[in-house]
């Protein structure tokens, strides 16, 4: 038996490696050039000599071994190079907003502050951005800021309570080209479905998060008397910054309009909530064209109905909207509903209303006990459509056609 030496079996393994490399290497060169005809050896052709290096090219890309390779060698997953390509064609569509406020001093002298800042999206080559009416609300000035580290001062276009969704544009330079995030249908959208974000959480730009889609169809309450229906929750990490920014498919495409988070920190948790993008499409399609949502409205001033205004205006029930004044030839006088007649308030520094009138309870057959119901209800309608609406007058119950009228802003 012959015993080899450390130095020797190093020598060995590097000359064996060094075989195994070579030989690799012979392979790859085989394969990358192939064989050249003796017919192009010939001739005083520089075309030729350019078509048997144009061709090694091309067999350079595709060949199986340089596939192989790339295979082998790739640096990202899948998933990865989703993500990668989604951010790469999509982050300059994103914009940071700022906005100031006005405030005043001890002295009632009226001065510019910092107000809130948030996300929005390029929608439109125009310079026109969807975000969230939140982040605009208040302004007095409004600022947009691109990837590339330029401003522009914005103009609000139109927002809407209901939605929490507002328009903002700005008129970019002669000859820039923007980039555009298009809308995608929420209709087919499924709960695990992979979601990404892209927004300024705390300020630091074009963040983006993946995440899925946790559940649909969620009601959520946006405002004292706005609830959307239909919100979209992800586990994506949003938090403050992100809204008013896209909630993306694999593909790039807005499903959504990252709107809340349900926080006990302030936060994300793991619970963000986004407008679907169907929602936002007839909504700001209303706000470019005339600068407020066109839905339906039945023209009265409603208090909500409790036990205690129950028990003192005589009602036998105590839930409904107490129509407290209708509009002088508004659709609700038109339809017959009737107004309080006797001036009352809960106390002296309450609003007066009147009771003694109608109290709506249904509309469409649907119940309605709040102001919170009756906007949901009517928040995808449009002007002139009849609904039917049930009201309580005494002890007798009555249901009236009324034609909605607009709304406006």
């Amino acid at each position: 038996m012959k015993l080899y030496t450390k130095q020797d079996l190093v020598v060995s393994s590097f000359s064996s490696a060094l075989i195994v490399l070579l030989a690799a290497l012979g392979f790859w060169l085989y394969s990358v050039k192939p064989p050249v005809n003796p017919q192009d050896q010939t001739g005083d052709t520089a075309g030729t000599a350019a078509a048997v290096q144009k061709e090694d090219l091309i067999d350079f890309k595709t060949s199986p071994a340089s596939q192989f390779l790339a295979d082998t060698f790739s640096q990202y997953t899948i998933d990865e190079q989703q993500n990668i390509s989604v951010y790469e064609k999509l982050n300059e569509a994103v914009v940071n907003i700022n906005t100031q406020v006005m405030t005043y001093s001890w002295f009632s002298q009226p001065y510019p502050t910092e107000g809130s800042a948030g996300s929005g999206s390029i929608i439109d080559t125009r310079g026109y951005v969807v975000t969230n009416r939140h982040v605009i609300d208040g302004a007095f000035k409004i600022y947009v800021s691109l990837s590339d580290g330029t401003q522009y001062e914005g103009t609000l276009v139109g927002s809407d309570d209901q939605t929490d969704i507002a328009v903002v544009k700005f008129t970019p330079p002669a000859g820039m080209q923007l980039k555009t995030i298009s809308f995608a249908d929420s209709t087919n959208l499924k709960v695990g479905q992979k979601v990404i974000a892209i927004g300024n959480p705390f300020g630091f730009d074009r963040t983006m998060t993946t995440g899925i889609i946790s559940s649909l169809g969620r009601p959520i309450q946006i405002d004292t008397n706005a609830i959307v229906k239909d919100m979209i929750q992800t586990d994506t990490a949003i938090n403050p910054g992100n809204s008013g920014g896209p909630l993306l498919d694999s593909q790039g495409r807005m499903i959504g309009i990252n709107t809340m988070i349900y926080s006990t920190s302030g936060s994300s948790a793991g619970v963000g909530f986004a407008v679907p993008v169907n929602t936002a499409k007839r909504i700001v399609s209303d706000l470019i064209q005339y600068g407020f949502v066109n839905r339906g409205s039945i023209d009265a001033v409603f208090v909500e109905l409790n036990s205690t205004l129950a028990n003192y205006a005589g009602l036998p029930i105590s839930q409904g909207l107490l129509v407290s004044e209708i509009s002088k030839n508004g659709n609700a006088d038109k339809a017959g509903i009737k107004a309080g007649s006797e001036a009352v308030r809960y106390n002296r520094l309450s609003s007066v209303f009147y009771i003694g009138g109608d109290v709506i309870t249904e509309v469409n057959g649907s119940k309605i006990n709040s102001l919170l119901d009756l906007n949901s209800l009517l928040e995808n309608s449009k002007p002139n459509e009849k609904v039917q609406v049930t009201v309580q007058r005494g002890r007798q119950s009555i249901t009236l056609p009324v034609t909605l009228s607009q709304k406006g802003k």
